[in-house]
């Protein structure tokens, strides 16, 4: 029988969720032990999460009567919607409110919410800066989360609000620089020469493992975190430099990004927008000092890239 208090990670195959997975699994003084939760408990990414140590239970945030055992005698939880996957703000809100609804019932004394900020509090629905999505969003997976945020106070969860960013893991999928006819790469994302706060995927497990050490001292906060935030033509530099792959920086214009027709090219469009045009307010929530004091091995870009240059070059080919 283990003495350690059990935290409960939902997404635990995802990016967030595994990289908190794993952050647990590689502290074993930190006092806590870990109950993945995944829908699949016999896929390949859960089966290794068991090999490595991890408690694997079935659940899914769509079955809200399904989800007690996920809770059943965890002392924490770490809770995180994957928007990407169905791209629906109000599914995602549903989720959000099962899951604070979940945690309550259960008892949980600290959960972690993995949230983001209200773009609408910078960007109002009447500004035709960027269009309206879905109806009463700017960008659904930011405003979503955001209004999520009031479900876990209302049901009266203990929790510490983690506000997230761009991970840079993103390089290697879903926004990789785009193939040129020269064999260069180009990032087009419409940013001008504004910075892109950015964080390295395992550094929000690390960071929530930190919060959970402190015990009570976090739960009510709004903790937002960054690793880094450059222009972007800065880090087409620095790609360049670190994997010999020439990067450039062309920006698109907002609307030509959006144009772009990918499924969520709307989203992303408006998402990267409001990074530009609300840039000052969004970094200057997430202080890179006060970060690295709660997460001292927090990784800036330059330190990430030196770990990922392989993957990226094999990514892009």
């Amino acid at each position: 029988m283990t003495s350690k208090k059990i935290i409960t990670v939902f997404g635990a195959t995802g990016q967030q969720g595994g990289g908190m997975v794993r952050a647990v699994l590689a502290d074993p003084d930190s006092g806590f032990t870990v109950r993945a939760v995944t829908r699949d408990p016999d896929s390949a990414p859960a089966r290794e999460l068991a090999r490595l140590g991890a408690e694997v239970v079935r659940g899914d945030i769509d079955d809200e009567a399904g989800l007690g055992q996920a809770f059943e005698h965890a002392y924490g939880a770490f809770l995180v919607t994957n928007f990407w996957e169905h791209m629906s703000a109000e599914r995602e809100k549903a989720q959000a409110e099962a899951l604070a609804r979940a945690a309550a019932h259960a008892g949980v004394q600290h959960a972690i919410w993995s949230t983001l900020e209200d773009t609408r509090d910078c960007i109002p629905l009447d500004d035709d800066r960027m269009p309206t999505l879905q109806g009463s969003y700017k960008v659904p997976h930011f405003d979503a989360k955001a209004e999520a945020d009031g479900y876990f106070t209302e049901a009266g969860v203990p929790a510490t609000f983690l506000r997230t960013t761009f991970y840079w893991e993103n390089l290697l999928g879903a926004f990789a620089p785009q193939p040129a006819e020269d064999g260069a790469r180009e990032i087009v994302f419409p940013m001008g020469d504004k910075r892109l706060a950015g964080i390295a995927v395992e550094d929000i497990g690390r960071t929530a493992l930190e919060i959970f050490k402190r015990d009570t001292d976090l739960i009510a906060a709004t903790v937002s975190i960054a690793g880094d935030y450059l222009p972007l033509a800065e880090m087409a530099e620095l790609l360049t430099d670190a994997t010999g792959v020439p990067v450039r920086y062309r920006p698109l214009t907002p609307d030509a990004f959006r144009a772009l027709g990918f499924p969520g090219a709307d989203e992303a469009g408006n998402m990267f927008q409001y990074y530009a045009d609300c840039e000052d307010r969004f970094t200057h929530a997430r202080d890179l000092d006060a970060i690295r004091a709660l997460n001292p091995a927090l990784q800036d870009f330059r330190t990430w890239l030196a770990a990922h240059a392989d993957a990226l070059r094999l990514a892009w080919k």
